[in-house]
């Protein structure tokens, strides 16, 4: 559960998990392999999952979700990968996603007295041509990380991998599961490793953008058997370097951040020489809000730009807003707020 340096990607376009790819290095494999989707055990271990390969999704945690959960579920992720129903890309491909059930592993340590942490992100989300896909997931293990190193009672699990999400939708390998469906497995989430570790607290993070999101997995942790808990949007205090910038998704301020955590996970064949290329792609934030309301509306656009002989690449944002950022600044404003919720969560700070 707590194995993460082999489980979290470390090189972008490489290994088994579609995780630690670019939205292009994926097009590129479609028709070459069925995509597995794993259902395990939280304890199962990396290597096991990594057997599946070469093409695996993030696993679904059977100790959190009850039967009907797991068919949503299931049936959501084949919906939405590799291609999402009802875009031109879906009819064009033939790619199967296998479901693989793994057996059961083996009984999780207590951490009696210790604050769990983890984060709630999309990790199967593209984010343009030069990150990973789990690049919000990598900037939250980034700080979470570089806390447990400073906090001894913290003690970190894996993620879960999936979340609610628009933007991604029309441009493939993104996965969406629904604000609701996302509440009932951050629910059943919770609920499995408050079971199996018993810890005095949660602490539960996400880099997302989506208010919506963030408020589903609030309203889990709530209705979940957690009696302690914080939770906190890591990008809270970079909204004047993000947001106020039009710079919200895989655009300057995630690029530098990926950067600044672990150089290899940003793709060098694009970044930063080819910046040119990533800002003629670039979609506006105003556009994107004003498609978000009707995923149909947003994949149209994708679509005609393409036809147009102008394709969007993932991005909405400003990658060249990473001239303006120092990435250590923006890490420390992502440390002071979590350090004041472990704070409030009876942690030990130095």
């Amino acid at each position: 559960m707590s194995e993460l340096s082999s489980y979290l990607p470390q090189r972008i376009n490489s290994g088994p998990f579609v995780t630690s790819y670019s939205l292009p290095a994926l097009q590129g494999k479609l028709g070459q392999q069925p995509w597995h989707l794993p259902i395990c055990s939280l304890t199962t271990a990396t290597s096991e999952l990594a057997a599946l390969g070469p093409l695996v999704l993030p696993p679904l945690y059977r100790e959190a979700m009850d039967e009907s959960l797991q068919t949503a579920l299931v049936a959501r992720i084949s919906e939405c990968f590799p291609c999402f129903q009802g875009t031109r890309q879906r009819t064009q491909v033939s790619d199967q996603l296998e479901v693989v059930q793994l057996p059961a592993g083996p009984a999780g340590e207590v951490q009696e007295g210790q604050i769990v942490a983890f984060s709630v992100d999309t990790a199967v989300e593209e984010h343009g041509p030069h990150l990973p896909l789990a690049t919000d997931t990598i900037q939250s293990y980034g700080v979470l990380s570089q806390l447990a190193q400073e906090v001894p009672e913290l003690h970190l699990v894996r993620p879960v991998d999936y979340g609610h999400l628009t933007w991604g939708l029309p441009f493939g390998m993104s996965v969406d599961i629904t604000p609701e469906l996302l509440t009932r497995y951050v629910t059943g989430f919770a609920n499995a490793v408050c079971r199996a570790l018993q810890p005095r607290a949660l602490y539960v993070v996400d880099v997302h953008g989506s208010i919506v999101h963030r408020e589903a997995i609030q309203e889990g942790l709530r209705q979940s058997e957690c009696s302690q808990f914080a939770f906190r949007w890591l990008h809270e205090p970079l909204v004047e370097f993000a947001g106020e910038r039009g710079d919200q998704h895989a655009g300057g301020v995630e690029t530098v951040l990926v950067n600044r955590f672990n150089p290899a996970l940003v793709d060098t064949d694009w970044w930063p020489g080819r910046i040119d290329e990533l800002m003629a792609g670039q979609m506006d934030l105003a556009t994107a809000l004003g498609l978000s309301d009707d995923v149909r509306d947003f994949v149209a656009h994708v679509e005609q730009a393409e036809d147009r002989g102008t394709p969007c690449n993932g991005i909405v944002g400003v990658v060249e807003n990473a001239d303006q950022l120092d990435a250590e600044l923006l890490l420390q404003r992502m440390l002071a707020v979590a350090s004041d919720d472990l704070q409030s969560l009876g942690a030990t700070l130095p």
